[in-house]
């Protein structure tokens, strides 16, 4: 496992970290672009990624179509998305076509041409994108649950909603990408085979006259758990559960992440094993850890008949408050078997291991090394587990159900 993290901050402010991995053959690039649905105004939901599809539809010289042929030509498999605080851009290809896609990409995060002739198109994708949820019960509930859990705007679907996508006109998308596409906040992890002295050159020659506006921190609307019931015709009921964690920056981020780990990880974790398993009570059933910049939380889903749901979600609630009473040894073993097989796996992925260092310097203004986090792994016992639990137990619960009918919320779920 690679200790060798390589980063450097430009004058303008963007910074480049990066992670050399000289036995693959690929190299692969995340952009983390401080342009996500946080920034949305309150009327044009949405507006963050309305201006992420439009970015890529032709940059600098080339039109929709001539990017795609470039990028395709260089075999960057590549994907792009909104998260809470950014636009993310990412790809992967061979090592040696990593400079010519980085170029590519300096054109869409500077020089976009957001083009008119596309702009009714793409509202009409984002409108199919918000109607399809529509259809995927699972999905819509969790969005509730997370617009719920988190103080406004944190909890923002990034999808946006009907009215404020028909609302957004093509100077909104040039306003949008104007002020919050910059270099200030932009961090651009590489990993893979690379020579580093010619990738630092060669971003900063692309970026270096990038500027920087002046920046915001979104105003948040403080949040008290609550239970939520939204009607939906159908034979089954989802069951969303969150409750407060702690973020990644914070010391005891692997205790949490550990006991989320015994409580929801493989066919051996106790919510598989008790409520599925078991009893019979559910098709699905899942918990994650989930963290903000300096905030975090437990999300837990359960997919079940109507008849069920009841039962499903008094022993889900059961479980959650058992997980206090302590983990056990032969759990957190299991446990680090499959988190040590999930980092073997990262050190043979480029793109796995561009967007976490991107991630970690983002939350943590540095990047853990994979032997570091393999290391704070070993140190994990169920002492530390078990004090974190007694110190953060799972409580103050958000609920949100989706289906025919209300549930009645178990004692001390308000």
């Amino acid at each position: 496992m690679s200790a060798n993290i390589l980063s450097h901050t430009f004058p303008n402010q963007l910074v480049l970290v990066a992670e050399p991995m000289p036995s693959l053959q690929s190299a692969a690039f995340t952009f983390l672009v401080p342009a996500g649905s946080v920034h949305d105004p309150a009327d044009r939901s949405g507006l963050a990624s309305f201006v992420s599809e439009m970015a890529t539809r032709g940059a600098a010289g080339r039109d929709n179509r001539q990017l795609v042929l470039d990028l395709d030509n260089l075999g960057v498999q590549r994907n792009d998305s909104i998260t809470d605080a950014h636009a993310y851009y990412g790809g992967v290809t061979v090592a040696e076509n990593l400079f010519p896609a980085l170029a590519i990409y300096a054109d869409v995060l500077r020089r976009a041409h957001l083009p008119p002739e596309e702009f009714e198109m793409v509202r009409q994708i984002m409108l199919q994108e918000i109607q399809a949820i529509e259809d995927e019960p699972a999905h819509k509930l969790g969005l509730e649950l997370r617009n719920r859990f988190y103080p406004t705007p944190w909890g923002r679907p990034s999808q946006g909603d009907r009215p404020s996508v028909e609302l957004t006109s093509i100077d909104d998308i040039r306003a949008f990408f104007q002020t919050h596409y910059q270099a200030a906040g932009t961090v651009l992890g590489v990993a893979g085979q690379f020579d580093w002295s010619a990738l630092k050159e060669a971003v900063g020659q692309w970026f270096e006259t990038w500027t920087s506006g002046p920046g915001e921190t979104p105003r948040q609307t403080p949040v008290v758990p609550t239970t939520t019931h939204l009607t939906h015709d159908a034979q089954q009921t989802q069951i969303g559960i969150a409750y407060p964690s702690v973020p990644y920056r914070d010391d005891r981020y692997f205790e949490a992440w550990g006991a989320v780990g015994v409580l929801s990880g493989g066919m051996s974790s106790r919510l598989f094993t008790e409520v599925r398993e078991r009893r019979g009570l559910c098709y699905s059933i899942h918990a994650s850890c989930h963290s903000l910049r300096d905030g975090g939380g437990v999300f837990c889903h359960a997919g079940t008949t109507a008849d069920r749901a009841q039962e499903t979600l008094d022993v889900t609630i059961q479980e959650l408050r058992r997980l206090a009473q302590g983990v056990e040894q032969h759990e957190l073993d299991r446990l680090k078997a499959r988190i040590k097989s999930a980092l073997i796996l990262q050190q043979e992925s480029s793109a796995a291991r561009s967007s976490s260092i991107a991630r970690d310097w983002y939350h943590l203004g540095r990047v853990r090394t994979l032997d570091e986090v393999s290391e704070r792994i070993d140190r994990l016992s169920c002492e530390t587990i078990n004090a974190y639990l007694e110190e953060c137990p799972p409580r103050d619960f958000t609920v949100v159900t989706l289906g025919p009918s209300p549930l009645e919320m178990p004692d001390g779920v308000s």
